[in-house]
């Protein structure tokens, strides 16, 4: 089970390196920088379906392996995407 939810977990962080990736290549192609370039990366990565949003997701199990349903998954969702907006808000500053 550990080894499932380690590679769900690569899988993810693959996708969202790989989402970052290129909406860093297409803010460098527009020639953005600073807020600019920061508001966009942000919003491109909330348009391309992944971000936080899927990773924490996919993240929402209880301690046996199990999905998280209702209030419960909406808590740890919340959570977690708040706790991934932290860092990135303190390295844009």
């Amino acid at each position: 089970m550990r080894a499932l939810i380690a590679s769900v977990t690569l899988a993810l962080l693959s996708t969202l390196a790989h989402a970052e990736t290129a909406c860093e290549a297409k803010a460098a192609e527009k020639k953005l920088a600073g807020a600019a370039k920061s508001s966009f990366v942000k919003k491109c990565e909330k348009d391309s379906g992944g971000g936080a949003g899927a990773a924490c997701a996919a993240k929402a199990v209880d301690k046996n392996g199990k999905p998280l349903a209702g209030a419960a998954k909406a808590s740890f969702v919340k959570k977690c995407e708040k706790d991934a907006a932290a860092p990135a808000a303190a390295a844009s500053k």
